[in-house]
């Protein structure tokens, strides 16, 4: 087993990584456990999936457990749903101590960290990451929200989980697409800081996505120790740090808001076509070369993954994308901070672009 640390201060955990974790869940969460039942959230997907080998597994350790099974998909994350899940643990007779657990993608995890925050003023929670994406990013680091109609992720807290197991077996019973999308993410991390990390993503994505377990677990350690590493830096980003993670988000929440975050387009798509934006967009600026631009393009698209704007068919211009960037929470007073590169492995913080001329290459990109 792989066991990562994420060192927040005053509330540390474990990320722990094995193939054929899910059927050991109930023995690895029973330590953090109160009480001899615990609420679990899920999603209808994993719960066809996963609910009776994991409520077995609970079972095995004399734990009973209680489900909420919510809609899939990234409408889940609203305030009615929100509404229903807080409901839901009071009548389960949720205390402040008591950890419930988290079962799926990362909408049911930003969605039950979120009501976790909030329940009797804050109770714990366990993250059990399903997708390629809840496993390398949003199950760790204790981002949670939901999102309205001004955009996403704009309603939420910082509440750190007590414990992430992270599965790569429960890759099997994921869509393609589903799983392509979490590994823009994965590349994500090579692309911050590692460039010999987004040469392994170059060498061995097609084995992670064709299944091969020690892939699948090397991309998933490689990139919740990268994590850990910047939250543990700067766990409510306020020094900057941990915006890096963000790369390709400015452009792909924009992308998502157009298409009414919708099966259209998936999240992690939008982040993979938002970091090919992110790098042609340096390379406009002369801020790293044509050719590194390019090589990212040729990898995310070579994936599976979308690299053109076109493919999209938007009904909108440049300047109606970037308007939906005023929602971004990186706003600080009147501007937006981009996160641009100068490099493979060389992202950085750009607090003085334009949005204007955002929305001039957006109208050249949509013409590609």
């Amino acid at each position: 087993m792989a066991v990562v640390s994420v060192a927040i201060a005053g509330a540390p955990y474990d990320v722990r990584i094995e193939t054929g974790l899910l059927e050991r869940a109930g023995e690895h969460c029973r330590p953090f456990l109160r009480k001899n039942r615990v609420a679990i959230v899920t999603d209808e997907n994993v719960a066809a999936a996963w609910r009776t080998k994991v409520e077995a597994s609970f079972a095995a350790v004399g734990v009973v457990s209680n489900w909420l099974i919510l809609p899939a998909g990234e409408a889940t994350k609203s305030w009615e749903q929100l509404a229903r899940v807080i409901d839901w643990l009071l009548v389960q007779e949720v205390e402040r101590k008591d950890n419930i657990v988290a079962l799926g993608g990362g909408v049911v995890g930003d969605l039950t960290g979120f009501a976790a925050s909030m329940v009797k003023r804050g109770c714990g929670f366990i993250q059990i990451p399903t997708t390629l994406l809840a496993q390398v990013d949003s199950s760790v680091g204790g981002k949670t929200a939901i999102n309205t109609p001004a955009g996403k992720n704009l309603v939420g807290a910082f509440h750190q989980p007590s414990l992430v197991l992270a599965d790569p077996l429960a890759l099997d019973t994921l869509p393609l697409r589903d799983t392509r999308a979490g590994y823009a993410e994965v590349v994500k991390y090579g692309l911050i800081d590692d460039a010999q990390f987004f040469e392994w993503c170059e060498a061995n994505g097609a084995k992670l996505l064709a299944g091969d377990p020690s892939a699948r677990e090397t991309a998933i350690a490689k990139s919740v120790a990268a994590k850990a590493r910047i939250v543990a830096a700067d766990e409510k980003e306020t020094v900057g740090v941990r915006a890096l993670l963000n790369l390709g988000h400015t452009f792909g929440h924009a992308l998502e808001a157009e298409t009414g975050f919708s099966e259209r387009l998936l999240h992690g798509e939008g982040v993979a076509l938002g970091i090919v934006l992110a790098a042609r967009f340096s390379a406009r600026q002369g801020l790293m070369s044509g050719q590194d631009a390019a090589r990212i393009a040729a990898h995310i698209g070579g994936i599976g993954l979308p690299s053109s704007m076109k493919a999209l068919e938007l009904d909108c211009d440049g300047r109606s994308l970037a308007d939906h960037m005023l929602h971004d929470k990186k706003m600080d007073a009147g501007t937006l901070p981009f996160l641009l590169m100068r490099g493979i492995g060389q992202t950085f913080l750009a607090k003085d672009v334009d949005l204007g001329e955002i929305g001039a290459f957006l109208d050249e990109e949509m013409a590609r």
